[in-house]
């Protein structure tokens, strides 16, 4: 690394302790160890966890026929055996709720810094996470999350025994609106921690041009000036990265052109700006469905940054002149 910033040094790692998770926990272990940093391995249970589950005299559980308990206890202490976790400290934690709720909630009780999830599974917490509830994850922790989606194109690797974060490509999704001014930070900064190169993304999305062919002179206007602005955002970008960010503007429906380019890059990571939208009947928040859909169909992890925590002491960029939105 090149910076003395820790970036992501508190990691939180929901497991169900099936094999899915463990996609997971590389992720998690290795930003923990690159930061000299620790690991909250973190279960959440449909029944009620005693607070000292790990002390508990195994008697004590066998006298109330709490068998599921001993059951999770031998899980949770085989899962820290995980040569993974050699050399790191790891701080196993058991909860009752609902996924999503306590896993908020955790980041916030153990300042944690980005969250690690494998977006499908077949039981326990990975089944929670497989789909909506994966997003409502993203939606509520008040922290970056990396999602991991196998098999996927990997930035982690094994050496030595151990696992480290090798990183060559970034891609940066970008509209210019402040819900992605931290995910630009965070993105600059990982580039130059690992020496990566930054490519940054604006898609002009595909309504522009359906506007352009109902009402000819205006839209074909308003879409000229659009392509013009975005260009020359673009290239202030590009200028301000010293030789190290490449940019691109495409048009089309904006996950689509993401998930393209990113594939056509060998990308090693999509890093993209969070917003959240209040539930129409009341319920959870939501993501935006471009982001939901980056998520799905991306050729490698995803790491969504809300709006409303910056992690990076990096400049982003910001100007004055407001530019016309055509993501949503």
């Amino acid at each position: 690394m090149t910076t003395d910033m820790s970036l992501f040094k508190n990691l939180l790692f929901p497991t169900d302790f099936t094999p899915h998770a463990r996609s997971a926990l590389k992720y998690a272990a290795a930003f923990a160890r690159e930061e000299n940093g620790r690991v909250v391995m973190f279960s959440v249970q449909t029944g009620k966890v005693p607070a000292n589950l790990m002390t508990l005299p195994e008697r004590i559980l066998e006298a109330q026929e709490k068998n599921w308990l001993l059951q999770l206890r031998g899980q949770v202490n085989e899962l820290l055996t995980d040569p993974l976790f050699a050399g790191l400290e790891v701080e196993p934690v058991i909860v009752e709720g609902e996924p999503a709720d306590e896993i908020a909630k955790a980041v916030r009780d153990y300042d944690i810094d980005m969250v690690t999830v494998v977006t499908h599974g077949r039981r326990g917490l990975a089944r929670a996470l497989f789909g909506s509830t994966a997003e409502e994850i993203i939606a509520e922790a008040p922290c970056p999350v990396l999602t991991i989606r196998p098999p996927q194109h990997d930035f982690v690797h094994h050496r030595g025994g151990q696992t480290e974060v090798r990183l060559n490509r970034v891609l940066l999704a970008t509209n210019f609106r402040p819900s992605s001014l931290a995910a630009t930070g965070v993105a600059r900064e990982m580039a130059e921690a690992h020496d990566a190169e930054l490519h940054a993304v604006y898609v002009i999305g595909d309504y522009f041009e359906q506007i352009s062919v109902m009402f000819p002179e205006g839209g074909r206007s308003a879409l000229s000036r659009m392509r013009a602005e975005v260009n020359e955002r673009m290239r202030h970008f590009e200028s301000e990265g010293k030789g190290r960010v490449r940019t691109h503007v495409a048009e089309g429906r904006p996950y689509a052109e993401i998930v393209r380019l990113a594939a056509e890059l060998d990308a090693d990571l999509i890093v993209i700006g969070t917003t959240i939208h209040a539930s129409l009947f009341g319920g959870a928040p939501a993501l935006g469905s471009e982001i939901e859909r980056v998520v799905r169909n991306a050729p490698c992890p995803v790491l969504c940054v809300p709006s409303g925590k910056v992690v990076t002491s990096l400049p982003v960029l910001t100007r004055q002149q407001p530019v016309p939105q055509p993501q949503t």
